[in-house]
């Protein structure tokens, strides 16, 4: 091994690292309220909480969209020696604060009929109000604090973003815990911890913002830059849009086979999913600053060998991931069976084994599309990420539970992945 071979391997493993155990963190938003929900509100809250999580992906998805889109196009320009980084930060910063404040307007406006809309029936439904309302409230902190966290890595500060998003992190659990034991304030405890954590993110990271060293700031912004960045950050947000859509998709077609009960059984299975997709976003993410940075230098040697650091990395992890879910379903399924619901766990026990045979083929499908977008193909990787995200699971969802009931629905999502995985070859032979 030559030491530029060994200098690409070192700086991968920064970036992606880092990057993993930040995304880690931050997924822990969610998987630390359904832990303490299920502790505090039992199978009722578990259900309430799993009917309003698809806000949530739509809040992050679209800072994503944002965040990546920008920080993408704002690394090529920079490895280009282009002066025009600074009008490409300044629009995603004003798309950020437009449509966070759309967010919030939803949620000021909108909490109960979207929560009648999302499934909550007259059990579930003042949780699943409160939930939304907060959590909408709070999306201009979400999605300014995915904004940044991009921009700040893309800036060569990895090892502060990953900072950040863990203390977001374990300040939510921390909160958590106090607003909803001794302070005993219930779902509302659980979104208001939720929706304070990209705070303390944002003040890890201000150091860095107020520093001479940071190479992005405010500036004349340029309408022209939004087509670019909404294009480059579509996979982000399909990616995202699409989990929070499966999951009403799915809470709707459990609510009619096995209600509420099944719905708290799937609520397990969707948080973990979150933590688990979260570790292949965070890979994807970390390698995006070297894809794009060797691809504005003209650098396809490099770019080929962090590809294939990122392919080899997304399989090992895949081995370990489901590896340890197919042996400890159990134990892990009874952390939030805090009831000991013996259908509940049975259900989500199966859900865990057959769910996440698709760990290998999202890992892959991933990293291909952030590879795809860095090198001018995110029309291809805009394509691939709407059929695993919308145009192919959702009637297959449909159609495979008709046929099998819940075993065929717990499928749904690795044949999907499946399928986009040959696709996802299939484009890069031709290309």
């Amino acid at each position: 091994m030559n030491i530029t071979s060994t200098t690409r391997i070192n700086e991968f493993s920064k970036y992606t690292i880092l990057n993993i155990l930040g995304m880690m963190g931050l997924s822990c938003y969610i998987l630390a309220d359904t832990f303490f929900v299920s502790k505090a509100l039992g199978a009722v809250g578990l259900t309430a909480l799993n009917l309003a999580i698809p806000a949530y992906n739509f809040i992050h998805g679209t800072g994503l969209m944002l965040g990546m889109g920008g920080a993408t196009r704002w690394s090529i320009l920079k490895a280009s020696g282009s002066d025009r980084g600074d009008a490409v930060f300044t629009t995603a910063f004003r798309l950020t604060v437009i449509l966070s404040l759309g967010f919030s307007a939803l949620g000021l406006l909108g909490s109960a009929p979207l929560a009648r809309l999302l499934g909550a029936d007259e059990i579930t439904f003042e949780m699943t109000r409160t939930y939304l309302r907060i959590l909408l409230l709070f999306s201009p902190l979400f999605m300014m604090n995915d904004l940044l966290l991009c921009f700040t890595r893309n800036d060569g500060a990895p090892g502060l973003a990953m900072k950040a998003m863990l203390a977001g992190s374990f300040s939510n659990i921390l909160m958590d815990y106090i607003f909803m034991f001794p302070l005993q304030l219930g779902i509302f405890g659980a979104v208001l911890a939720t929706g304070f954590a990209p705070a303390i993110s944002m003040m890890v990271l201000s150091p860095h913002l107020l520093k001479k060293c940071n190479t992005f700031h405010l500036a004349d912004g340029s309408s022209s830059q939004i087509p670019v960045i909404a294009s480059i950050g579509l996979p982000s947000l399909v990616a995202e849009v699409s989990s929070g859509a499966v999951i009403i998709a799915f809470n709707i077609i459990i609510l009619g086979l096995e209600g509420n009960i099944g719905v708290a059984a799937y609520g397990v299975v969707a948080n973990l999913s979150l933590v688990v997709v979260s570790i292949y976003t965070g890979l994807s993410q970390g390698v995006q600053p070297l894809l794009s940075r060797s691809y504005g230098h003209g650098d396809q040697t490099a770019v080929n060998a962090f590809l294939l650091y990122a392919l080899a990395t997304s399989l090992a992890l895949s081995l370990l991931i489901y590896g340890g879910l197919f042996l400890g379903a159990d134990p892990v399924v009874g952390i939030f069976n805090s009831e000991g619901n013996p259908q509940l766990q049975a259900m989500a026990i199966d859900g865990l084994r057959l769910y996440f045979t698709a760990c290998p083929f999202v890992g892959t499908n991933l990293v291909l599309a952030v590879y795809l977008t860095c090198t001018d193909k995110a029309r291809i990787a805009g394509v691939l990420s709407m059929l695993r995200g919308f145009l192919l699971i959702l009637p297959l969802a449909f159609l495979m539970a008709a046929m099998w009931k819940m075993t065929g629905l717990w499928l749904a999502f690795p044949v999907t992945e499946l399928a986009v995985f040959l696709l996802s070859i299939y484009f890069m032979k031709r290309h």
